[in-house]
């Protein structure tokens, strides 16, 4: 199948992967939130947070299902497509074998890209890196025979949360953007206390700059660390930053800070 013009999107969200001048995305979890982030001009691209899509179903991130998941990341996505917008989507795991079911799904909906983690929930532990490797490429074979060759795959490994060091997340990360991955996701964790600057530099290197780095919204740490703040990112040379749940955490402590003063009336 020749290229669609949904391919058009497909190819202004890679370009907008720029190492040393990343891609800022506001994870959104409802048409309501999108819709702000879509109208502001200086939002280029919108993406999902499955685990604000699942706090909103009232489930855990690890309980979000498929059809739970599509049904959000389809209200996000119609707003996307009226602003025209590309939209990537948090696809989790991949749902097992239903992975090639939901890229289907993703594109038809009008989605250019996901991010694919390498942690299966089904299997209990890290794919390892070949069967991970063949799962990005089903994503991007899938995608190219519905017109999509320029699919854009973040690709998650959750290497260091399960006893990996930074030198088995590189080794991880450079076969996925072998197999066709556009960026490389290292998940650090609240429990590692995240990525640290000089693993940031030292996986940006490994990755030709193409590396996701979740943006901390405060400050400090819980340990009164200093987060890293994005330009501070931007020099280190990442090429896309993203805020997962973040933005979800305050709108709610807001939303909290209100009804207890309507409450309190």
């Amino acid at each position: 199948m020749s290229s669609s013009p949904l391919n058009t999107l497909a190819q202004t969200l890679k370009s907008l992967h720029r190492p040393g001048d990343p891609l800022m995305l506001t994870n959104t979890y409802d048409a309501l939130t999108t819709r702000i982030i879509a109208a502001n001009p200086l939002a280029p691209a919108l993406a999902t947070a499955s685990y604000a899509i699942a706090a909103s179903a009232g489930l855990e991130d690890d309980a979000l299902d498929l059809p739970t998941n599509l049904a959000g990341i389809r209200a996000i996505a119609a707003v996307a497509n009226e602003f025209k917008k590309p939209l990537t989507a948090d696809f989790q795991d991949g749902y097992g074998d239903r992975l090639e079911e939901g890229v289907r799904e993703l594109i038809q909906a009008g989605v250019v890209g996901m991010n694919l983690e390498d942690y299966g929930r089904e299997k209990g532990a890290l794919y390892d890196i070949a069967t991970a490797c063949g799962r990005i490429k089903a994503v991007l074979r899938t995608a190219g025979e519905l017109g999509v060759p320029d699919f854009v795959v973040n690709a998650r490994t959750d290497a260091l949360l399960h006893g990996g060091s930074v030198a088995d997340a590189v080794e991880r990360g450079r076969a996925y953007l072998a197999a066709g991955a556009t960026t490389v996701f290292v998940w650090g964790g609240r429990a590692r206390g995240g990525i640290r600057r000089e693993e940031v530099k030292q996986l940006a290197d490994a990755f030709g700059g193409m590396l996701n780095v979740s943006l901390r919204l405060d400050e400090v740490d819980e340990k009164g660390g200093k987060n890293l703040t994005r330009r501070e990112l931007g020099e280190l040379g990442v090429a896309r930053i993203s805020v997962g749940p973040g933005l979800q955490a305050k709108a709610m402590a807001a939303f909290k800070r209100e009804a207890e003063k309507v409450l309190g009336v």
